[in-house]
């Protein structure tokens, strides 16, 4: 059973939010899952973007799971991949500096959830002439 780490869609039309999840490659997409190890979600900015949990992270990547393409880049961002290449060039015995401003990845129970739905309130309503 091949395992990969993927996105699986939540949310309502237009308004997307993805769960990033383990799974058996031959499910669906939006089907059984094994694990929820984050979510993703595209219209906020900034670090409120990408929540994972970065030990179940490593984990999975530690036993063999493929992260598709779109979860790649998602953990290239959020810093995990870069942690995991680092901890791994300083077992071999190679020293690396530290950069400035690098931020470590948020762990999922620090987060808020997100706010609720979006009101757009019309200044002139009511205003007929």
């Amino acid at each position: 059973m091949a395992v990969k780490i993927r996105l699986r869609r939540e949310g309502r039309k237009k308004t997307p939010m993805y769960r990033i999840v383990v799974a058996d490659s031959q499910s669906p997409r939006d089907g059984r899952f094994i694990e929820i190890i984050g979510q993703y979600q595209p219209r906020f900015s900034g670090d409120t973007a990408i929540n994972l949990q970065v030990d179940r992270v490593n984990y999975w990547l530690n036993v063999g799971a493929q992260p598709t393409d779109t979860v790649r880049a998602l953990l290239r961002r959020a810093g995990v991949l870069k942690e995991r290449h680092e901890a791994r060039l300083t077992a071999k015995g190679v020293v690396i500096k530290p950069k400035a401003g690098s931020v470590p990845a948020t762990p999922m129970s620090d987060l808020m959830p997100p706010p609720g739905p979006v009101v757009m309130l019309a200044d002139d309503v009511g205003d007929e002439k």
